[in-house]
């Protein structure tokens, strides 16, 4: 593995996936280590997506599976946690049946998500449908962008 050190590319980004992809062969993969440099790490659950628009922060929970009143959101000293529990499925009740991979996450879950002090936390609305959590987080007034007029 060392060896590899003084065979150095010009670019950095290419060299940051080699070193990434040699110490997943060592550490193996699914340790919650991230897929990517530029990723979360692979197997988090449930998966999001974070943006933003002048008037709000949006959250997109992906959570297929999941019974929505089993979810439960929180938010406290400006963080936003998501948690709940995924039952597993039995893919044979009856029968010999022999599983050779089982990818589907199961079991409790929580993810949290830091939130900065332009959300007013008293106007969240989360929304669930076909699987997927959305969590809207109007701004304050005071924080959102206003034209003023010139005289």
């Amino acid at each position: 593995m060392y060896e590899s050190l003084l065979n150095l590319s010009s670019d950095p980004v290419a060299e940051f996936e080699r070193l990434q992809r040699e110490l997943q062969q060592v550490l193996g993969p699914g340790l919650g280590r991230p897929g990517s440099i530029r990723a979360l790490a692979s197997g988090a659950f449930p998966a999001i997506n974070v943006g933003s628009t002048p008037s709000s922060m949006e959250i997109y929970a992906f959570v297929p599976g999941v019974d929505p009143s089993s979810l439960d959101l929180q938010i406290h000293r400006g963080l936003l946690s998501i948690s709940g529990e995924r039952q597993p499925v039995r893919i044979a009740e009856e029968g010999n049946c022999s599983v050779y991979a089982n990818e589907r996450y199961a079991g409790r879950f929580k993810r949290t998500v830091s939130l900065n002090d332009e959300v007013d936390t008293d106007k969240v609305e989360a929304r669930y449908c076909d699987g997927v959590l959305r969590i809207s987080l109007p701004r304050r007034e005071t924080s959102q962008p206003r034209r003023i007029a010139i005289q």
